[in-house]
């Protein structure tokens, strides 16, 4: 005998919620996609009025430009002659006699050795020489007379500690 499909009420209960869920489901997922796209657009960069979209590609230039150099760094020339040039020879390296060895090669370049002494350390992994304000130009022609690479303003050293001499140079390692 054929019995008719009956549904008790659990079953009916179910079918409603399961077609309610995918109805939200499928809501949620267009709302999702509409807030992604607008979030899109608020953050992407807008274009300026007016401005054109580049080219895929650029046109060759018909003459090539050279890009403009760089500005010149400013040479300051000395003004004093070495002979009234007063230098400050400090060791930096920690090996003994080194400044004394140094200062007499600076006198046979023509400058005045005002004081030899040790510098307030010895780990010094270059020569430098540094100057007193208004004295770049004779600091770096001294630099360039022993071959050292660094010249920079006094750092560490105050004018009075220079007894009137106007450059400093410490020996490194």
């Amino acid at each position: 005998m054929d019995h008719p499909l009956r549904l008790d009420q659990t079953e009916l209960a179910v079918r409603p919620w399961r077609t309610a869920t995918l109805v939200v489901a499928g809501i949620a997922a267009v709302e999702l996609a509409l807030l992604v796209m607008i979030g899109g657009a608020l953050l992407a960069k807008p274009e300026p009025a007016g401005r054109k979209a580049a080219p895929a590609k650029a046109a060759p230039a018909k003459h090539e430009t050279k890009p403009a150099p760089a500005p010149a760094k400013k040479v300051v020339a000395a003004e004093l002659p070495r002979r009234k040039v007063t230098v400050v020879v400090l060791n930096g390296n920690g090996r003994q006699g080194a400044a004394a060895a140094v200062s007499s090669r600076v006198q046979r370049k023509g400058y005045r050795v005002g004081l030899v002494a040790n510098a307030p350390s010895h780990d010094y992994p270059t020569s430098l020489v540094m100057y007193r304000r208004g004295f770049e130009g004779e600091a770096r022609r001294l630099a360039h007379d022993l071959g050292v690479k660094v010249v920079s303003p006094l750092d560490g050293v105050r004018p009075a500690q220079l007894h009137g001499a106007q450059a400093v140079l410490i020996l490194g390692g």
